[in-house]
């Protein structure tokens, strides 16, 4: 019934508030009839109201007897549906800019939304394209949108009645005929509903939208993209505007603020800054190779990796870079990865793959014997490098590349000893990933599909209940995605939290029936029978790529001392201190530090300024009076100057801050600040 389908009006509509409390409404009253009987800021700042767990646009009637709220800015709801209508608003003016025109779809996103546009070919058949002038005219003509109050006025359709108004769109009408999903209006197959603003713009959408143009405004077109219909790269290249919008003029403008800043801190600019490590066009894409600085804080990574997987009770192997295709036939690989693996390779004895995985071959080490109860929990350990076939259009610098390694672990456990294990390695994993600065986490618990999963049901609710209890022991608050497992098992995934407040997926605990059963895995128990081992996958950094990646990003190039690839720089005033600086240096060495001098061929100044370009954590400056008494002049990153400092007690200082890995405030400040 839409909003004009009115009810008798001497009837009444009693709806179910948020906090328990009824409210009766004439007959056919509507969300915006029950905001108006809320107040004055409740009508003036609804959005859509929630029926029964139902959106539904304010201008529709309310069901007699539903649990009904009401959606505003302020919440994530909220902005979905600004991000939405504002997505709509974004088609509306590219389709009034740009005759002949058409567009497929357009969802909200996280912080925003985008639309993806085909906009035909130029008089040489080329493609057209955006540019960011483009960009500015297209904002401006949906600001005369918004100024407009256009109503956003919901209808059903039939299929003829769709195919009449998208007949001059066939990306919609591909919609239509259930060839693809769309994430704005849903698979085809249901009810069609459209949504027009004009007579000379509707869209093909489930809604609900905002109920007017005017509600909008606070948004900023960000960048253009291409992207292939369906993501199918045989398809049809389209343009993808991307836009963000906010329910406030603050919101945007921070937003817009925390762009810029991680903009400052884009590892793919400081990697090569900094010198830590190249993406050389001879390599191919989203393959990197390593510069000695980058190596110095990748080795001092695997290195505390390494230290404590030994003192966990983990037992360190390697594995061989590629394997007869027999065995990712084995693991399922082929049947559920195969996309995502490099081609084969032919050879006389048999066809051969890169890895994508290192868990077949652990399997394979845990199979060469018998194995006792008395073994369990086996905890093997790897840095295995693998590769994995990421299209060109989604490599990311370090966060999305081709050959990475990864801290791999998989456990072998006994069902009783699920529980412990899940607990231990949440301690585990925190107390690593707090070790490179981190202290803020999320907990995600990813429970059974209920149409898609091996194993028993009774398998499931163990592991399920095992990965819930050690985070309710451990008093970590935690959202439950139920049906999000993968198909052999639970997991939790664990987000860590930058200094600039982005969100990092890094860690996951992950239980697995699924290899255990297809290796035919089996541990003799106290019975003397054959049992099956439960697996545990757990990815603590990742891999060692990304998460360097993370790190550049957090800390802005400026590793604390314990990561630094040089701790210190050594400088003297004039080129007759040298010798004293390459002293100092040798003392420093000496003590177990990276240290190193830049002799007096420049001005002090300059050299100083250098050594705080390359984000060194401490610039020691040595003159007459240190080398007659042994000092140094201590120039800390962020930190005041300290003069006549005895180069013992700053060995000191140095060893214990490297010692308790601490985090120096400069290392993760705003680069504005």
């Amino acid at each position: 019934m839409s909003g004009s389908e009115r009810a008798d009006p001497n009837s009444v509509v009693t709806v179910v508030l948020p906090d328990g409390q009824t409210r009766e409404l004439a007959g056919g009253a509507t969300g915006a009839d029950l905001a108006a009987s809320l107040g004055r800021r409740a009508a003036k700042d609804a959005l859509v109201a929630v029926a029964d767990d139902e959106q539904l646009d304010l201008d529709r009637p309310l069901p007699d007897g539903a649990s009904v709220s009401l959606v505003f800015p302020s919440s994530d709801e909220g902005l979905e549906v600004l991000r939405h209508s504002t997505a709509h608003v974004l088609a509306q003016a590219v389709l009034r800019l740009y005759p002949g025109a058409t567009f497929s779809i357009g969802p909200p996103i996280t912080d925003g939304f985008y639309y993806d546009f085909d906009l035909g070919a130029d008089a040489d058949g080329r493609p057209r394209t955006f540019s960011d002038d483009d960009l500015t005219a297209i904002e401006a003509e949906m600001r005369s949108i918004v100024a407009a109050r256009q109503p956003f006025i919901r209808a059903e359709v039939d299929r003829a009645a769709a195919d009449e108004l998208f007949a001059s769109h066939p990306y919609k009408i591909e919609i239509l005929d259930g060839e693809a999903d769309d994430p704005a209006s849903g698979p085809a197959g249901g009810v069609i509903t459209t949504y027009r603003n004009t007579d000379e713009f509707v869209d093909l959408c489930r809604g609900p939208h905002v109920p007017h143009t005017g509600r909008l405004g606070h948004f900023k077109l960000m960048r253009v993209a291409g992207a292939y219909w369906r993501g199918d790269e045989h398809r049809q290249m389209l343009q993808r505007i991307y836009g963000t919008a906010w329910g406030t003029k603050a919101e945007l403008a921070a937003h817009l603020e925390r762009l810029e800043e991680a903009a400052k801190r884009d590892h793919r600019r400081l990697v090569t800054e900094l010198d830590l490590l190249s993406f050389p066009a001879e390599l191919g894409g989203g393959l990197a190779v390593w510069h000695p600085k980058g190596s110095v804080i990748r080795k001092i990574m695997e290195d505390y990796s390494r230290d404590r997987h030994e003192a966990g009770g983990y037992e360190f192997v390697y594995t061989p870079h590629l394997a007869n295709a027999r065995l990712f036939e084995t693991s399922g690989h082929l049947d559920f990865y195969a996309e995502g693996m490099y081609p084969p390779m032919e050879m006389d004895n048999g066809v051969y793959y890169p890895k994508p995985m290192n868990c077949p071959m652990h399997c394979l080490i845990f199979n060469q014997r018998q194995r006792s109860y008395r073994e369990l929990p086996l905890r093997l350990f790897e840095l295995g490098t693998v590769y994995r076939y990421e299209r060109s259009g989604t490599l990311h610098g370090l966060l999305r590349i081709r050959g990475f390694t990864q801290d791999d672990s998989h456990l072998y456990v006994a069902p009783s000893q699920l529980g412990d294990e899940i607990e231990g390695l949440l301690d585990f994993v925190l107390s690593v990933l707090g070790a490179f600065g981190f202290d803020d986490f999320e907990f995600k618990l990813s429970t059974q599909d209920p149409d898609k999963y091996v194993g028993d049901d009774d398998s499931w609710e163990r592991a399920t209940t095992a990965l819930a209890a050690a985070l309710d022991r451990r008093g970590h608050d935690y959202e439950v995605a139920a049906g999000e497992a993968a198909f052999y098992g639970p997991k939790i995934d664990i987000d860590v939290t930058d200094a600039i407040g982005r969100s990092w997926q890094l860690s996951t605990i992950q239980v697995d029936f699924n290899l255990p059963e297809r290796f035919n895995l089996r541990y003799t128990g106290t019975d003397g029978e054959m049992h099956r081992p439960i697996m545990i996958h757990r990815a603590l950094l990742g891999s060692i790529e990304r998460f360097f990646g993370v790190l550049v990003e957090h800390y802005a190039g400026a590793f604390p001392p314990w990561l630094a690839p040089i701790q210190a720089v050594v400088l003297g005033v004039r080129a007759d201190h040298d010798a004293f600086a390459s002293e100092v240096v040798a003392q420093l060495a000496g003590a177990g530090f990276r240290a190193e001098t830049v002799p007096a061929d420049d001005p002090l100044g300059a050299r100083i300024r250098r050594a705080k370009l390359e984000k060194v954590p401490y610039v020691l400056v040595v003159g007459d009076d240190d080398v007659a008494a042994g000092t140094v002049g201590v120039n800390p990153r962020g930190q005041p100057v300290r003069r006549d400092v005895p180069l013992a007690q700053f060995v000191a200082q140095l060893t214990d801050e490297v010692e308790s890995k601490a985090i120096d405030v400069s290392s993760n400040q705003p680069l504005s600040a």
